[in-house]
């Protein structure tokens, strides 16, 4: 089971998801587009346990996070 964690001003939401699923993989990969399109960075855990900003959607992540762009002021 993969998961997209969104964060944002109140915490993150967390959406998991099966890639082996074809539906609930096309979901995630519409979430994906949909986030980066308003400003989300994503990023990706590597083996290493660093984390590598992807702007594509990777169907084999376990694990992706999205942080919304700062604002500053």
């Amino acid at each position: 089971m993969a998961i997209q964690i969104v964060m944002d001003r109140t915490g993150d939401s967390r959406h998991s998801f099966d890639p082996n699923n074809a539906q609930e993989l096309a979901e995630a990969e519409q979430r994906f587009y949909e986030l980066t399109k308003v400003g989300f960075t994503a990023a990706v855990r590597t083996s290493a346990g660093q984390v590598s900003q992807i702007r594509s959607f990777d169907p084999n992540a376990e694990e992706s996070v999205f942080f919304p762009r700062l604002v500053g002021g």
